[in-house]
Formats: C-alpha cells, structure tokens, sequence
C-alpha cells in the first residue's frame, strides 16, 4: 500500500518548482512597475526623514532614541500589512477575472497558484525592508544593540513572521472575493489591530483590556520578538510583564504559521471549486453596471 503515496508528491513537485518560478517572476514585474517601486520609495524614505527629524527623542526611562524603540514595530507593521493587504487584494482580483476559475482546469494548479503567490508576495517585502534598514546604521547608527548576531536573528524574525501573517491574507482575500470588499473585511481591522499592539508606542502605554488582547495575535509578538533582538539591556521594562518572552514569540508566531498554512488552502480550494463559468459571467456583469 505504502508504494501508492510518493506518486501523488512526485506529480506535485513540478506544480511547486513551476510556482517558484511563477513567485519570482511576479516579483520582476513588480520592480519593473513605477507604481510599486514609487510606493515603497515614497513611505521608506518618509519614516526615515521623520524618524532622523526625531533622532535625539528619548521616551521613557530606558535610554533607547525613539527611532530604535519604533524600528521593531515599524518592521513588524511592514510584514503585516504587506502579507495582508498584498495577497488579499491580489486573490480578490483573480477571484473576481476568473483567473481562479481557470486553475480547475490545471493540473495542481492550486499548488502553483499558492506557491507563486507565497514566493511574490514575500519577496515584495524586500523593497521595503532594504529602503529602511540599508541607510539605517549611517543615519541613525546601528540598531542591533546586542551585536552583529541581532541582524541574523532579525532575518529569522521576518521570516518566520512572513509565514504566521501572509495565510491570513489569503484568507481575507479568498473571503472577500472581490477588491472593493479588502478594505472594510481586512485594512480597517489590521490598522486597528496595529494600533493596540504597542507597535507605534511601547506596549505598556496601552489600557490593561488592550494588553491582554493584543497578546493572542501574531503582530504583538512579532514586534515582541525583533525588540528582545535589536533593543539594549533594560528595555524589557517597557515591555508587557517587563520581561523578554522570545520563546513564546517563537510558539506563537509558529502555530499561527501552521494554522494557517493549513486552513489556507482549504479556503483556497474551497473556493475554487465553487466557481463557475455563469459566477464569473455574473460578477462581470455586475462589474460593468457598476462602471458604466
């Protein structure tokens, strides 16, 4: 019985190799767009000049410049809002043209469609992360506090971050099936999810109702983690408990990354297969009543 499973996963591995490449070159058109690469130019080089503008602010009593006190969770509202926001407007939109429908027809083609997109969409997070961190040590010095090892412990951070948020976004953008509904099922609740988890002040300036809530969603614990890496001895006072927690930033982070590594191609496969030639042709339809 046991020689009836590799052919299934031998058959699979050219959907995945084809989705790689299919991930890569996605990200080669996006550097190739002016909209794209303009965004990422515009914001990066905002924070930065507003970031420098405030270089000698120093909140609290632990000794940190607020731009390395705000530098984690400018990081960690960065890979939230791009592994969201990015995924969900992209399968919204091939929900709504039918490319989605079209992968009933492809052999895995749901494999290649969610590995391409798990491979663009986190490379399209690098743009961002170099504008930010490439400038950072000659305008604001070097912002790994406990020495050069932080910045491979950033990488792991980001990465493993990437992995617990980006299936929330292809979630949302399954479930909201077309662009228009992104915005209210997924951009208003991310920003208010970033907002009361302490990642534009310290944490402990939030209510007590805040902290506890905040600690159940893999943003606060992304933050978490990148400030247990980057921030000097001390700082741990203004975190929640006023101690480092990076193991359990680790055990969280991780069963977010697995729960939604398995619930999201359900999702995805359960709504491809509930599409349909006459739901494409209505939902066009409908798309152009409400553009004419």
């Amino acid at each position: 019985m046991s020689t009836m499973h590799p052919a299934p996963r031998r058959a699979a591995a050219p959907a995945v190799r084809l989705g790689l490449r299919r991930g890569v070159t996605e990200f080669g058109h996006m550097l190739r767009s002016p909209e794209d690469v303009g965004w990422n130019v515009v914001i990066g080089v905002a924070l930065l000049v507003y970031l420098v503008a405030n270089r000698d602010v120093m909140p609290g009593d632990v000794g940190v410049s607020m731009p390395n006190l705000a530098l984690p969770g400018i990081l960690a509202s960065a890979i939230m809002f791009g592994m969201t926001m990015g995924p969900g407007f992209a399968l919204a939109t091939e929900v709504e043209d039918g490319t989605v429908l079209r992968l009933r027809a492809t052999p895995y083609g749901t494999v290649t469609y969610s590995v391409g997109m798990l491979v663009a969409q986190a490379l399209g997070a690098l743009p961002m992360l170099v504008i930010l961190l490439a400038p950072w040590p000659l305008l604001l010095g070097d912002p790994m506090h406990q020495g050069p090892g932080g910045w491979l412990a950033l990488v792991g951070w980001l990465l493993l971050g990437t992995l617990a948020v980006l299936p929330i976004g292809v979630v949302l953008g399954a479930l909201a099936g077309r662009p228009s509904r992104v915005v209210p099922f997924g951009v208003a609740p991310v920003v208010a999810l970033a907002f009361v988890s302490g990642v534009f002040a310290p944490p402990t300036w939030l209510p007590g109702w805040a902290q506890d809530v905040v600690q159940a969603f893999p943003l606060y614990w992304l933050a978490h983690g990148i400030r247990a890496t980057s921030l000097p001895p001390g700082a741990e006072a203004l975190e929640i408990g006023g101690t480092w927690e990076p193991g359990l930033a680790v055990l969280v982070l991780g069963a977010w990354a697995v729960t939604g590594l398995a619930v999201a191609p359900l999702v995805l496969r359960r709504i491809t297969s509930r599409q349909s030639a006459s739901s494409l042709a209505a939902r066009l339809q409908a798309h152009l009543q409400r553009t004419a």
